[in-house]
């Protein structure tokens, strides 16, 4: 297979016409091989309009979201950025390209190890990663410019807004499937913030992120 004649299709056919116009996520997302972050059996999908499985039951995001997603963030080089969700590690490889620094937490032992590896083969060394759960108790050392978080929730946990700088923002998915939204917060100051809608999508959950099932007698 040829992965560069792919990836040019990817950018080409999918990610350009979803009004990804950014000269620098494109660039990225030429220079950094997407299919090097995919696991080994489902390579030639990695440019694929699919959400490519991972191990522990979760996904990778579309391509055509993580571009959009990229673009919306408008990252800048002195930026720290916090994302919550490691998956295979590619998004935080674009992060880490496009900011100063990036901190990312993972819920399962298993991603973390393998996004390890592959971030260090890409001597990749501005991403910090580790493992624990954002809804039950992992908290970071302090709050970032931008939090990006890879899965969706119902509603935006007070405690992920607490992790965002006055000034920053954050990417998160909310609702419910199939038809959920993707957001862009940005925090005016300690307590005001603007939204701005991008798009409609559907994303698997953030686990343990569910709400409690209502009651019913």
């Amino acid at each position: 297979m040829n992965f560069d004649q792919a990836r040019f299709n990817m950018v080409e056919q999918q990610i350009r016409p979803w009004e990804v116009l950014d000269s620098r996520v494109l660039s990225l997302l030429e220079t950094i091989h997407r299919e090097d972050f995919v696991p080994v059996r489902y390579r030639k999908l990695a440019f694929a309009d699919i959400a490519v499985p991972l191990e522990c039951d979760q996904v990778m995001m579309r391509p055509k979201i993580e571009a959009r997603m990229l673009q919306a963030l408008d990252l800048k080089e002195d930026e720290t950025v916090l994302e919550i969700g490691t998956g295979s590690g590619f998004i935080t490889a674009c992060l880490a390209a496009l900011s100063k620094r990036v901190v990312s937490v993972e819920l399962f032992d298993a991603l973390h190890r393998e996004a390890a590896m592959k971030l260090k083969d890409k001597e990749i060394g501005n991403a910090e990663l580790f493992v624990g759960d954002v809804i039950n108790g992992w908290q970071p050392e302090q709050a970032h410019d931008v939090v990006v978080v890879t899965g969706s929730v119902p509603a935006v946990p007070e405690q992920f807004k607490g992790w965002v700088n006055p000034g920053g923002r954050m990417f998160v998915i909310t609702g419910e499937s199939p038809a959920m939204e993707a957001r862009l917060l940005t925090r005016l100051d300690v307590a005001q913030w603007s939204e701005e809608s991008l798009f409609e999508t559907d994303l698997p959950r953030l686990v343990n992120a569910e709400p409690p099932p209502a009651f019913e007698f």
